[in-house]
C-alpha cells in the first residue's frame, strides 16, 4: 500500500485535503459514519480530537463538555453528573468525559453541533467513536482502495486532563504503536499548547518517522493553555513573531494557524492582503496548514456570500476562499467539507 509522503503538503507536493472532525458538514462531527463520508469525498488526513475517558480510553470529540454533541441532556440516569468546572480559564457546566466510563459514553447519541445551520436530520443514529475505532475504519478504507488516509489527532486541553490524571500523550503513542496501520502511515499530532508537544518532539525516537508534530496557532490575543496554567503571559500573537517562528520550528514540523491570521477580512467584506505569517513561517522551514473552511454563509467572507440566508450551501463562495488560500502556498487545510475541499485542490 502506498504511503504520502512523510511530509506531503510542503510547497512542492499538491496541498493535503484535511476532513475537519470528518465529513462535519454533511453528518455529526467525529462519529465514524462521518470519518467514512470524508474518506470516499477524497480526504488525505480524518482529525480525531481527543478527549478522554473515566477509564482512561481516547475518544473523539471537540470537547470534553458533551452536553450539546450527544444526547445526555436526555438521559436521566445521568442528571446528577451534570456541573460546573474551569477549564484554561473558562467556566464550563455540563457533562465531561473525564465522569464517565467507556461503557457509559457508549450508550450516547452524537448531535449536531451547529443544528441551527445544519439541522438535526442525522440525531441520534450514531455513538461516541474511539481512537481505536477511528484508526481501524482508516485501516479498511486504506486496505479497499489502496489509499492511504493519514490520521491527524489533535489532543484537546491537555493541561486540564494532565491536572486530573488523565494524560493522552502517552496513551497516544501506545496505541498508535499497537496498530500495523499506525506504525506506518503518516501521523500528525496537533496541540494548542507547547509543552505537550516539546515533551513529544523529546519522546519521539527514530522509530516514530511516520509522525511529526503541528502547532495549532489560536486568535492572537489569546493564551495557550499551558502558559495560562503556568501564569505566563504568552499569546498566540507570541508565537507568530519572528522568533516565535524559530522557536516553534525547534519542535514542531507545521504550524496550524486560524485562516484570518494568514489572510484577514478586510472592512468591505473582501478578503484582505496577507500577513507576514505565511512568509516567516515558511523561512523556519514551517509547514502551514489552516484551519478551518465551512461551506454555509455564515463562515464565508460578506463579498463571498450568496443571499442573506446564513444557513445556505455556498459553494461557490467556499471554492473561491480556499482558492485565495491556496494561492498563498499552503500545504494543507482543515476543511468541514472535503469534497469540497478536493474540488479545490485538484483543479488548480
Amino acid at each position: 500500500m502506498p504511503l504520502l509522503p512523510a511530509m506531503a503538503g510542503g510547497p512542492a507536493e499538491k496541498p493535503l485535503v484535511i476532513a475537519h472532525r470528518g465529513d462535519s458538514a454533511h453528518l455529526p462531527e467525529h462519529t465514524l459514519a462521518a470519518y467514512a463520508r470524508a474518506i470516499d469525498a477524497g480526504a488525505d488526513y480524518i482529525e480525531p480530537d481527543l478527549v478522554a475517558t473515566r477509564d482512561g480510553v481516547l475518544v473523539a470529540r471537540h470537547e470534553n463538555e458533551i452536553g450539546g454533541t450527544t444526547d445526555v441532556a436526555q438521559r436521566p440516569e445521568f442528571a446528577a453528573r451534570k456541573r460546573r468546572q474551569v477549564i484554561d480559564g473558562e467556566a464550563f457546566e455540563g457533562w465531561f468525559t473525564e465522569d464517565f466510563t467507556l461503557a457509559e459514553l457508549k450508550t450516547l447519541r452524537a448531535r449536531e453541533r451547529l443544528p441551527e445551520l445544519r439541522g438535526t436530520a442525522n440525531d441520534g443514529r450514531y455513538d461516541i467513536a474511539t481512537l481505536d475505532e477511528i484508526i481501524a475504519l482508516a485501516s479498511e478504507h486504506a486496505a479497499r482502495s489502496g489509499r492511504t488516509i493519514g490520521l491527524i489527532p489533535e489532543i484537546k486541553h491537555p493541561s486540564h486532563f494532565h491536572c486530573i490524571g488523565l494524560p493522552m500523550e502517552e496513551r497516544l503513542l501506545e496505541m498508535l504503536a499497537a496498530h500495523a496501520y499506525t506504525r506506518e502511515a503518516p501521523v500528525v499530532i496537533q496541540s494548542f499548547e507547547q509543552a505537550n508537544l516539546r515533551a513529544l518532539r523529546a519522546r519521539l525516537g527514530p522509530s516514530h518517522g511516520n509522525i511529526r508534530l503541528l502547532q495549532l496557532l489560536g486568535p492572537a490575543d489569546t493564551q495557550p493553555g499551558d502558559a495560562l496554567a503556568a501564569g505566563k503571559p504568552t499569546r498566540y500573537a507570541d508565537l507568530m513573531t519572528p522568533a516565535g517562528l524559530q522557536d516553534i520550528a525547534g519542535y514542531a514540523d507545521i504550524i496550524g494557524p486560524w485562516t484570518r491570521l494568514l489572510m484577514p477580512v478586510a472592512e468591505d467584506g473582501a478578503l484582505g492582503a496577507p500577513t507576514a505569517l505565511m512568509a516567516d513561517a515558511l523561512k523556519e522551514g514551517l509547514h502551514v496548514w489552516p484551519y478551518t473552511f465551512r461551506p454555509e454563509n455564515h463562515f464565508l467572507p460578506k463579498a463571498l456570500r450568496e443571499g442573506d440566508d446564513p444557513r445556505m450551501r455556498n459553494e461557490a463562495g467556499s471554492l473561491a476562499e480556499i482558492r485565495a488560500y491556496l494561492a498563498l502556498g499552503i500545504g494543507g487545510f482543515f476543511t468541514d467539507d472535503p469534497a469540497l475541499g478536493r474540488r479545490a485542490v485538484d483543479a488548480r
